[in-house]
């Protein structure tokens, strides 16, 4: 009897943990109502204030995309929540990436977009986005939005539920990384040659 109820808990064990890491994986709750920097000791209104996002939108600098995650903005740490902006221009696109620690919802502000993501079974989603339309990217799978009107910009913004959604673009993670030529040309089915113009073109090691 005692080697059957010590089979369970084994067995409960090999189950619980898994499901654990999986909770865990998302923000840690915090214990307080926010996470002050070690080098700040009081605060006011500016602290939960993030002004550098005017630069998106008067006209001062034309970035294609700027985020808010709690790096740029301190007040967001604990509070699993980030922000970023993208604008492409006419025929622009924000090549595949993936956004692991984070699901993001996007939000059309102005042109169209289309957007498309691929799910664990290649599966591709793919939708033509209007002004005003929202469109939701699943933690980490691979998504890309693109800009099909060749006359006009498009802009759009995106929440997610993490203060660290953090980015990897897929064509930079292979193509500007370490990973050896003749890996990529043979996972590729390609030759090397290829695989360095490819490297060149992306401003990678040659």
């Amino acid at each position: 009897m005692n080697w059957f109820i010590s089979k369970q808990v084994f067995l409960t064990i090999c189950i619980t943990i898994p499901f654990t890491g999986l909770v865990g994986a998302s923000d840690p709750d915090i214990l307080s109502d926010y996470v002050l920097p070690p080098n700040v000791k009081t605060v006011d209104g500016n602290f939960f204030t993030y002004t550098k996002t005017r630069d998106f939108f008067n006209g001062s600098m034309k970035p294609t995309s700027m985020q808010a995650s709690f790096v740029e903005f301190p007040a967001l740490n604990g509070q699993s929540v980030s922000f970023s902006m993208l604008r492409l221009a006419p025929g622009g696109v924000s090549a595949p990436h993936i956004r692991p620690h984070a699901t993001g919802l996007f939000l059309v502000l102005e042109g169209q977009f289309e957007v498309g993501f691929v799910d664990t079974t290649n599966k591709l989603y793919t939708q033509t986005l209007q002004t005003g339309d929202m469109f939701i990217f699943p933690k980490g799978l691979v998504h890309y939005q693109y800009n099909a009107d060749m006359k006009k910009p498009a802009v759009g913004v995106a929440a997610f539920g993490s203060a660290s959604a953090a980015l990897i673009s897929v064509p930079v993670t292979l193509f500007e990384g370490n990973i050896e030529d003749v890996v990529l040309a043979k996972s590729f089915k390609t030759d090397v040659a290829t695989v360095q113009k490819l490297r060149t073109d992306l401003g990678g090691k040659p």
